[in-house]
């Protein structure tokens, strides 16, 4: 008899954030204030299953992916576990650093810029990926996996034969590298989770007009293209799409007291869907909760620090 399923896997990048907020965002040749600096942890495998651990989802969590045996490596691995993650699949190697970046927050603007070492996660494959008896496992982006990229859809292929549900992120990289890697993987995805730049360049439209603002229309037409027999959620400041076998649904961000920084949103609001959609929830209530956890976010310097307990979102 299959085991039960129940928990969720976070695989793909684990990297630590060196977070620097500074006055302003300067142009090349000029400089810029430090006004503040810190560490944390970051990458999509790491803030969605913090995330889900500060949220105290009420199931078992897993992380997956490749560190340095450096300190960065050490301190991801022990702020993982001890938020109650399982970091067996974390595993250390020697030949490269643990991944990092530079992130430059600007105060004016809340935007930030990231100068990026892939470091070890050049080093994650096939084999590391192993959901155990996991109800979902998540993907966490792709484009930025050297060894997995290009055979993702096998991958994730012989994931979801073992009856875990799979579900992926990606990283903006650009219309011809989403095209590549995520696009031949669709049909073994059941849960695709981007943002609005993410889905355009998948779908190979473009979802804002001209002046900046949002088009709905083509955001849809987007989402409807990237369809199978799956889950597609495209967030985006404004709000998030969803197009799955409930219908389409578009729900408006949630006001957020006081934006301090957007590093993480778009995984906190992964974090607040996933969580959902392993309870068995309508999607709205995904939307819903993945939007609550996102305002928490921007409440924050780094990726995970504002997520608290789901009863106090």
């Amino acid at each position: 008899m299959a085991p039960k399923r129940h928990g969720i896997t976070a695989a793909g990048t684990w990297i630590v954030d060196r977070v620097k907020t500074i006055d302003a965002y300067p142009a090349e040749d000029h400089l810029a204030t430090i006004l503040s600096e810190m560490r944390g942890g970051g990458g999509g495998a790491h803030n969605v299953v913090l995330d889900l651990a500060l949220m105290k989802a009420p199931f078992p969590l897993r992380g997956q992916g490749v560190v340095g045996t450096d300190e960065d490596g050490k301190w991801l691995i022990q702020e993982a576990y001890k938020a109650g993650v399982d970091v067996v699949g974390l595993r250390t190697t020697k030949e490269q650093q643990t991944s990092y970046t530079d992130v430059m927050v600007s105060k004016s603007t809340g935007r930030r810029t990231f100068f990026h070492n892939r470091g070890a996660n050049r080093l994650l494959d096939d084999d590391d990926l192993d959901p155990g008896t996991s109800k979902i496992i998540h993907v966490a982006n792709l484009t930025l996996l050297d060894r997995i990229d290009f055979s993702a859809a096998r991958t994730l292929q012989r994931l979801r034969a073992s009856g875990v549900k799979t579900s992926v992120d990606a990283a903006s990289s650009g219309p011809k590298r989403l095209g590549e890697v995520v696009v031949p993987a669709l049909d073994h995805i059941d849960y695709l989770i981007l943002n609005e730049v993410e889905a355009g360049d998948c779908a190979g439209i473009e979802v804002r007009k001209a002046d900046g603002s949002l088009d709905r229309d083509a955001l849809a037409a987007a989402a409807r293209k990237l369809r199978r027999d799956n889950v597609v959620v495209v967030h985006m400041p404004e709000g998030a799409f969803a197009a799955s076998a409930e219908g389409e649904l578009w729900m408006p961000s949630k006001k957020a007291p006081k934006i301090i920084s957007a590093l993480g949103a778009g995984d906190a609001l992964c974090a607040g869907v996933l969580y959902g959609l392993h309870e068995g929830w309508p999607i709205q209530q995904c939307l819903d909760l993945g939007h609550l956890a996102a305002s928490a976010c921007l409440g924050h310097e780094t990726t995970t620090g504002g997520l608290r307990p789901v009863s106090e979102l």
